[in-house]
């Protein structure tokens, strides 16, 4: 697993504390995965969950959180922003500039 220093995305500090609230909590895998998957005509989903490191994730350190995401994914998640909103109860993917 290779170390990167320049993180593709970024995390507001409203995503850090839940992120660091839900590794408090019983998750099995201590790495938070951010990724896309194909969505078809519509383009790509975006994915956020907790994992393992594979052979082809990039790794990263934000605000003290493991981050991997496989080397293939920085692409589309360049300049990306990971925030989490309390009134939807949920993380938004946002694209900045």
């Amino acid at each position: 697993m290779d170390t990167a220093n320049i993180s593709p995305i970024q995390l507001t500090a409203s995503a850090v504390e839940e992120v660091k609230k839900l590794l408090q909590g019983a998750v099995e895998a201590p790495y938070l995965r951010v990724g896309v998957k194909g969505g078809g005509c519509s383009g790509v989903a975006y994915m956020l969950g907790f994992d393992t490191p594979l052979e082809d994730d990039d790794f990263f350190d934000i605000a003290g959180i493991p981050v991997i995401m496989k080397k293939a994914h920085g692409m589309y998640l360049m300049g990306m922003e990971i925030d989490y909103r309390h009134e939807e109860k949920g993380f938004v993917f946002q694209a900045k500039s």
